[in-house]
């Protein structure tokens, strides 16, 4: 198995963060990982990111035809895998889109503006690999929520974490055992994580 861990507008992969915690655990568990530093995270080009990933998808972490793909999105990542895939330019075997931020939120943001999600149909996401969304009922970023923006009208297997903000470190969403266990098995439920 292979991971791609993606990241968000405006982030750095800060230390601490459930994504950094999420390649270190599963790179410690002698898995094949992958956590880029997208370019220019407070400039993003919606061009620029959509040829990064489809390149790191091409060589995925692992390189093993045979080896599962899995995907790891947080926050704009998450926008930018829909356009990917409403353009077919990726897949994986799973995907994990965790607080994708609406599209209002997008176009009324100017850094981000070309990352407002395009029209898709379920069957357009279905192709480019198995999704599961994960998102909260009180994230700042996507304010008509998630399930309501992105899980009924794509039809997507969705987990809601009541509560849990953005679900980055300001809601502090650090370590996310839960993540971890998902990538291990897709039957895992993505559950609030719990303070150590």
């Amino acid at each position: 198995m292979g991971v791609l861990v993606l990241h968000g507008w405006q982030n750095h992969r800060p230390e601490g963060h459930w994504e950094r915690v999420l390649a270190e655990e599963l790179a410690g568990r002698g898995l094949a990982v992958e956590y880029p530093q997208l370019p220019d995270p407070d400039v993003p080009d919606l061009e620029v990111w959509l040829a990064e990933i489809a390149g790191l998808l091409a060589e995925p972490p692992g390189h093993g035809e045979a080896d599962e793909k899995v995907v790891v999105c947080h926050s704009l990542a998450c926008v930018a895998w829909l356009h990917a895939a409403g353009r077919g330019l990726v897949k994986a075997d799973r995907v994990l889109l965790v607080a994708p931020p609406s599209p209002e939120f997008c176009a009324g943001e100017p850094e981000i503006t070309a990352f407002a999600p395009p029209p898709l149909t379920p069957a357009e996401v279905a192709a480019a690999g198995v999704v599961r969304l994960v998102a909260s009922d009180n994230d700042p970023y996507c304010v008509g929520g998630a399930l309501e923006v992105y899980g009924r009208p794509l039809a997507l297997d969705a987990d809601l974490v009541p509560g849990a903000g953005h679900l980055d470190l300001d809601a502090g969403y650090g370590r996310w055992p839960s993540v971890l266990e998902w990538c291990l098995d897709p039957s895992v439920r993505l559950v609030p994580r719990v303070s150590p």
